[in-house]
């Protein structure tokens, strides 16, 4: 080990500006906190009231929304840093986190960089460059393909952007076919999301497990490798569930940790690296792995590996950029760690974005915020809480749920309870959904690899995940009878069933997706009456009832449901969330009367969420089929494509390239084939 550097050598920070937004933001600027360093933020115009901005000593506004204007412009940012007197930039992670322009820029100004050289950071951020490095090393890579010469033999491959990352810029092929569209559309993304839009080719394997490891390095020549973390369960190439340890490594063995470890430090090394990294793997259950990329940056998944490890690798960053020496043994994992990514997503309408005001977010049990549980508990890490707006400029993550338990089974078991337990309202997540993944057979044996939700599709993960609509639908007709009670004026504290005759049902509507549900219930002599028993359900009774509470016997067990109503917003529908440890559910509200005015034309299409028309691939009199594309629209950083509900004829385009839109905004209009076949 290298002796302790001198003083002299030494640059203490005192004020960190962080280059980001977010959840990212306050997880540094509690780092700051615990020693001492003050903060900066920067926020755009819609995170004028972040919490990250709320969070910092100071903060300087970068005008406009989209990340071009404020978060990638890095000019901005350092003149940011040097009005408010900060002295290091901290980048996060996204945005300009592996830009080796920037890196070099804010050491040009005299600012100390909180990150790896710019050099690493341009070799490493190429994933062609840096897998010919990284075979140079002898690390185990998967060869490059070109296009031109992919056969039969060689499907699946994967077509991935050499720049970036976040899965942005990636396409599998299954056919010959496909090859050429999906290199333009993953090129087109890449430039769109990295500003490069060189795309790569290779061997896609099916069944692998995403494993990575974490690295930190000094300017001493002391790499760590501080274990291994597995992020298999992805969506689009996007992590859902991560993990430390690896489930896969600790199966096949410490022979296959210690390979990993050592080509970790071996790919840290061989680019000189300083700071913290993640060196990405795909492993196969025989214990072979290929290297995908080394991330020059601190991970979204880093929590896990703090849990394990009891190190706080934010202040480890601080250090190293002060240029302090890494001191002590390498830190190793104990216990388990799991973190669930709570994201503003329907993932049974095809992963959805959503957008909207968070209206609760609680989860039970939680012991920490942006740091290292004391022994075992649960931490959270959010950039939002409730009245904050998920909107279409930035990620849709509300908040990242992480557990910390002695096994692997606890610590998925309590991460799910406090998922199912939690009040998230306002806006569809997919909270149900990583409940049911972390409880799936494969997951609790550690089997599931990046096939998971290809072979388990969301809907069906789902299906006993959530209450019953129409149980939900119940409940709150329930809770809203017990609010008009309680409200009127005369004969308040009388019961419903206070009548010489039985009163009417009083029916009330909800929809939960396309599905609407119509409540009739009543309080009579005899109790709870309703018009229709909830599906599978025998009887049911009213225990207590008020607007926020349920208490009912379901079939001779007493439960419990909390509801709390929530206020209609941006010209969407009044909704209403039901929780309980059965499940959580929200349903919109129907209107009693609808404007005939505001009902659209069959065949319109329409926004799904608020974002920027990137192409249009039709023309007015075209005919289309089924299922085509018509529109590509960016929101939330990703390409959404907009298919023709029906074969038939577009008859109106109501967009152009480059137009900013709301949800619910008419794109086109289909003229449906079969509909005029009929009228014929």
């Amino acid at each position: 080990m290298t002796n302790q550097p001198e003083i002299s050598s030494i640059t203490p920070i005192t004020s960190v500006l962080v280059a980001n937004r977010g959840e990212i933001a306050r997880r540094v600027f509690a780092a700051c906190r615990r020693r001492g360093i003050a903060t900066v933020a920067v926020f755009s115009d819609a995170d004028a009231h972040s919490p990250h901005v709320a969070d910092a000593d100071a903060a300087v506004h970068l005008p406009g929304n989209a990340p071009g204007e404020t978060y990638l412009r890095g000019d901005l940012i350092i003149e940011a840093a040097q009005r408010a007197g900060a002295d290091a930039i901290h980048p996060g992670y996204g945005f300009l986190s592996e830009n080796a322009d920037f890196a070099e820029q804010v050491q040009a100004a005299g600012l100390t960089w909180i990150g790896p050289d710019p050099d690493a950071i341009r070799l490493m951020g190429s994933k062609v460059e840096s897998k010919a490095r990284m075979a140079d090393a002898g690390v185990p890579v998967l060869n490059r393909l070109d296009p031109a010469e992919v056969t039969e033999e060689h499907l699946p491959v994967l077509v991935k952007a050499s720049s970036g990352g976040g899965g942005r810029g990636m396409r599998i092929v299954r056919s010959l076919t496909e090859i050429d569209d999906a290199v333009a559309s993953a090129s087109r993304e890449a430039a769109s999301a990295f500003g490069d839009p060189t795309v790569f080719v290779e061997r896609y394997l099916e069944s692998g497990h995403h494993v990575e490891v974490q690295v930190m390095a000094d300017a001493h020549g002391t790499v760590w490798a501080l274990g291994e973390r597995e992020c298999s369960l992805q969506r689009r190439h996007q992590k859902v569930i991560e993990e430390a340890p690896s489930p896969l490594v600790d199966r096949v063995g410490e022979q296959m940790r210690t390979a990993l470890l050592d080509a970790g430090r071996n790919a840290a090394a061989s680019v000189n690296y300083r700071g913290a990294g993640t060196v990405e793997f795909l492993a196969m259950p025989d214990g072979s792995f290929f290297f995908l990329e080394m991330n020059t940056r601190l991970q979204v998944e880093h929590p896990v590996t703090e849990c394990v490890t009891g190190t706080d690798l934010v202040a480890l960053q601080i250090e190293v950029a002060e240029g302090r020496q890494l001191t002590g043994d390498e830190p190793t994992p104990r216990g388990w760690s799991m973190e669930a990514r709570l994201y503003a997503e329907d993932p049974n309408d095809d992963w959805r974005p959503q957008t909207g005001t968070i209206a609760a977010l609680d989860l039970p049990g939680v012991t920490s915020h942006f740091e290292i549980p004391a022994h075992h508990g649960l931490r959270l890490d959010s950039g939002v809480e409730a009245g904050s707006v998920i909107g279409t400029h930035y990620d849709a993550m509300i908040a990242k749920v992480i557990s910390f338990a002695p096994t692997r089974a606890e610590a998925a078991r309590e991460l799910a309870s406090a998922l199912r337990r939690g009040r998230v309202h306002g806006l569809a997540s997919n909270r149900d959904l990583l409940v049911a993944s972390l409880l799936h057979p494969e997951m609790l044996a550690g089997t599931a690899d990046t096939s998971f939700y290809d072979r388990h599709d969301p809907t069906s993960l789902t299906a006993d995940a959530s209450l019953a609509p129409d149980l939900a639908a119940l409940i709150a007709s329930i809770a809203d009878g017990a609010r008009t009670r309680a409200q009127r004026q005369v004969l308040g504290p009388v019961g419903g069933g206070f009548r010489n005759v039985p009163s009417i049902f009083q029916r009330r509507g909800y929809a939960h997706g396309e599905q609407e549900l119509h409540v009739g219930h009543r309080l009579g002599h005899e109790g709870l009456e309703v018009e229709a028993l909830p599906a599978g359900v025998t009887s049911v009774d009213i225990i207590e009832a008020t607007a926020g509470s349920v208490v009912i016997d379901l079939d001779g067990v007493r439960r419990r449901f909390d509801v709390a109503p929530i206020p209609a917003g941006d010209g969407g529908d009044a909704a209403v969330a039901i929780d309980s440890p059965m499940g959580s559910l929200t349903l919109r509200v129907l209107p009693r009367f609808v404007d005939p005015a505001a009902q659209k034309p069959a065949g319109t299409l329409v926004a799904p969420m608020p974002g920027s028309i990137i192409g249009v691939a039709v023309q007015v009199g075209d005919e289309v089929t089924a299922g085509q594309p018509l529109l590509y629209l960016e929101a939330m950083k990703m390409e959404h494509e907009v298919a023709a509900p029906a074969s038939g004829t577009v008859v109106e385009i109501s967009v152009s390239v480059g137009q900013q839109v709301e949800q619910g905004a008419t794109l086109a209009v289909v003229e449906d084939q079969s509909q005029g076949e009929d009228e014929a």
